[in-house]
């Protein structure tokens, strides 16, 4: 048996992974205000802030070492196992939610479920780089991000109608099954890379081979491996590294705090934020295919890679930079959830296309690890912004945490374009 475009069904389970990834941690986020009712009900509004703030930075941590852990793992184990364990893990822990009884037990599944959810991003740089030609990628990336943005626009009013019908700790225990049910078309599409794969066309396999190789004016020379030392003493490394722990705060900015912003600055409830939850990711999702598809437009015109990834990156920033601005005064909650849609566009036009600069630079056997080391950077840039939330937002105000994101938004531009001159395979340093 032979399946066409094996590839491109490859990355779309990935993004479909990508959804219920979403789904499973905006859960707490949405089912907070019933929650804390239910839980925390002699706590001020203040306290119960503190309490989610305490709880998410529980599992940005674990998120964050999980990003490196399982780097390395999809490295060693490869995709498809890496992938079983992750998801695996991830919805037992969402479904145990059900059986929280204070912060301490919430904490816990948090770390599991983050743990566990990291696996996601390291895995899938490691299949963009093992599945697809170099000029594809973007894209191959912009479908997948899109994952997180329909997982998103999908959570929101998915779980909030859910609660209609269910107890919060129903709707957990539900979402949870969803991941496991995912793990069977996974194990039976992915029995292996595509150099050996038995359901792969030659063509395509030829295709995806040859295209790894060699593009426009890079060198195709034999590819370079590093071990995680090496790795890091190249300076092309730490500019992937401080840009993503720049520009990652920004989306987690707004993943954890967009139903609390609008319980508290416009008094909604869990239905009510159903309703105006969403809109954001819309914007998220066509960001993440704008910005796949225009890398993918510059590189068939002949555009090299280097050109290529800073053009998209520079421009998603400078989408987000005045839209965070804008923030301080949106007025209603209509212009609210729009201006966060234009910034979750800019977020994700640059994202896919920073988290395809470790294929870029590096030999498949080291994309898993910088990947992994990046994305744990990424998150820990992301645990420092949201313990700071609670207390740059003491009185209601959110203007100090969007000025924060716009600031973070030109540091990423910045170690893009001083950290790697040249966005083309690393050579190894001269001993």
């Amino acid at each position: 048996m032979k399946i066409r475009n094996l590839r491109w069904w490859v990355i779309l389970l990935i993004a479909l992974a990508t959804v219920i990834n979403y789904i499973d941690r905006s859960a707490l986020s949405v089912l907070w205000p019933d929650i804390v009712e239910d839980i925390f009900p002699n706590e001020t509004a203040l306290e119960r802030k503190q309490i989610y703030a305490n709880i998410s930075i529980v599992f940005i941590l674990s998120y964050a070492f999980g990003q490196a852990i399982f780097g390395k793992i999809f490295d060693w184990i490869g995709t498809r196992l890496g992938f079983v364990l992750s998801i695996g893990v991830w919805s037992i822990a969402t479904a145990a939610h059900a059986f929280a009884q204070g912060m301490l037990s919430f904490s816990i599944f948090r770390a599991i479920l983050g743990l566990a959810e990291a696996g996601n991003w390291p895995g899938a740089a490691k299949s963009n780089a093992d599945w697809f030609p170099t000029k594809e990628r973007a894209l191959a990336q912009g479908i997948f991000n899109s994952g997180a943005a329909i997982g998103g626009i999908i959570s929101i009013p998915l779980i909030a109608y859910m609660t209609v019908y269910f107890s919060w700790q129903m709707v957990f225990v539900v979402i949870g099954l969803v991941g496991l049910l995912w793990l069977i078309p996974w194990i039976i599409l992915v029995k292996a890379p595509p150099k050996s794969h038995p359901w792969i066309t030659e063509e395509e396999r030829q295709y995806i081979l040859t295209g790894q190789k060699c593009t426009n004016d890079e060198v195709d020379a034999k590819e370079y491996n590093p071990t995680t030392t090496e790795l890091l003493s190249h300076k092309q490394s730490w500019g992937v590294i401080i840009a993503s722990a720049a520009i990652d705060p920004i989306w987690w900015l707004f993943v954890f705090w967009i139903p609390i912003y609008l319980n508290e600055v416009y008094a909604m409830d869990v239905k009510s934020i159903g309703i105006y939850g969403w809109v954001p990711y819309v914007g998220a999702m066509l960001g993440a295919w704008f910005g796949g598809l225009l890398a993918q437009n510059r590189l068939k015109a002949g555009w090299d890679t280097n050109k290529t990834r800073k053009l998209t990156i520079t421009l998603g920033c400078l989408i987000m930079l005045p839209s965070l601005l804008s923030m301080a005064n949106p007025g209603g909650p209509t212009t609210a959830v729009m201006i966060m849609a234009v910034i979750l566009f800019g977020f994700q036009t640059a994202i896919g296309n920073v988290q395809t600069l470790p294929s870029d630079l590096f030999g498949k056997k080291a994309v898993g690890t910088l990947a992994g080391v990046s994305g744990m950077a990424a998150k820990l840039g992301a645990l420092g912004l949201t313990a700071l939330v609670p207390y740059l937002t003491a009185d209601g105000n959110y203007t100090p945490a969007f000025v924060i994101g716009a600031s973070l938004a030109l540091i990423a531009i910045a170690a893009v374009w001083i950290l790697i001159p040249r966005i083309e395979p690393v050579s190894p340093k001269s001993k």
